[in-house]
């Protein structure tokens, strides 16, 4: 009889354990849905950003380009989170905080990026991103936030490949023109990759938006004086409409919008994730050239975009929940 009790007592806990587990899994899984949607969005956003931001380097020079987006950014987020209520952080601390990361995340990242996409290609530029998840995943390891695992080592090699048949680096031209250029993306993407890899308690935290109302904020301390300063020394009167209409979309819609997404997207999956969605903008930009400008897709990018999508997964998947 004791013995019949005590089996039916064992598998009813184990049931329920199981059922747990179960749960939590299926929980974990379903939470992923919006945390990838959002990192989807920012590579669209931030994907339409070189070329854009192209036409616009004609006429503004870069200084001045990253003075007005970033000044504009803040605005936007301060007004926003004025009309929430949720504007002033908890801890003073985090104050200093976000504004050292307001330097790698923003500051430094929109200086070099603008500047770098300046003297060098587009085509450059694209192929040179796909050092930030490599460099995620280091930084990671060396603060103890990331593991070097199999799965996240093959994922990187195999998106990293995709990337590079997409681009197709004989379309680079790394000479001693665009050297300068080229340089500077790197380190941007150093820049970047220390804000995405430092920066996930600190925002979870404070919250998304709050945070990078103010990162923004201190960033625009630093870069609207220089923009200013760089944009006096052109004749503003002789700028068309059309490129204020574009440094506006550049402003609010590839910048304000997918960095906000970005950093909730922080907060919800690890770092490496969010870095390894940024494979995803080179075969962005051509799906938007086969849109609207009609080029053609062959085997070659099906092969890439099969390539990329099965790196992402392999580094965004998150290990099975252990059986109790």
């Amino acid at each position: 009889m004791f013995a019949g009790f005590s089996s039916a007592r064992f598998l009813t806990v184990a049931f329920l354990r199981q059922s747990r587990y179960s749960h939590r899994l299926e929980k974990s899984q379903d939470n992923l849905f919006a945390p990838f949607a959002a990192l989807l969005s920012t590579q669209l956003l931030f994907g339409s950003l070189p070329v854009i931001a192209k036409t616009v380097l004609g006429v503004v020079p870069a200084i001045a380009l990253v003075g007005i987006r970033v000044g504009i950014t803040a605005i936007v987020l301060v007004i926003f989170q004025t009309f929430r209520g949720r504007f002033w952080l908890s801890e003073k601390g985090d104050y200093w905080r976000l504004g050292v990361l307001s330097l790698f995340g923003v500051t430094f990242n929109q200086l070099l990026f603008i500047t770098g996409l300046s003297l060098t290609k587009a085509s450059n530029t694209s192929l040179l991103v796909v050092t930030i998840p490599v460099f995620v995943i280091a930084i990671g390891s060396v603060i103890g936030t990331e593991r070097f695992t199999g799965l996240k080592i093959v994922g990187i090699i195999l998106a990293v490949i995709g990337v590079i048949l997409i681009i197709d680096p004989r379309k680079a031209s790394f000479s001693s023109d665009t050297t300068l250029g080229d340089l500077l993306i790197i380190i941007n993407s150093l820049s970047f990759s220390i804000y995405v890899a430092t920066s996930k308690t600190l925002i979870t935290r404070n919250g998304a938006f709050r945070s990078m109302m103010w990162v923004f904020v201190f960033a625009a301390l630093v870069c609207v004086p220089m923009g200013v300063f760089s944009f006096l020394r052109i004749d503003g009167s002789s700028i068309e409409p059309m490129i204020w209409l574009v440094i506006l979309y550049i402003s609010i819609f590839a910048t304000a919008a997918p960095y906000l997404l970005n950093a909730w997207a922080i907060t919800e999956v690890n770092p490496s994730t969010v870095a390894v969605f940024i494979y995803l903008q080179p075969m962005i930009g051509f799906l938007l050239a086969v849109i609207f400008l009609g080029e053609r897709i062959d085997i070659y990018f099906i092969f890439a975009a099969l390539l990329i999508f099965a790196g992402v997964y392999l580094v965004s998947k998150k290990p099975a929940l252990p059986e109790t």
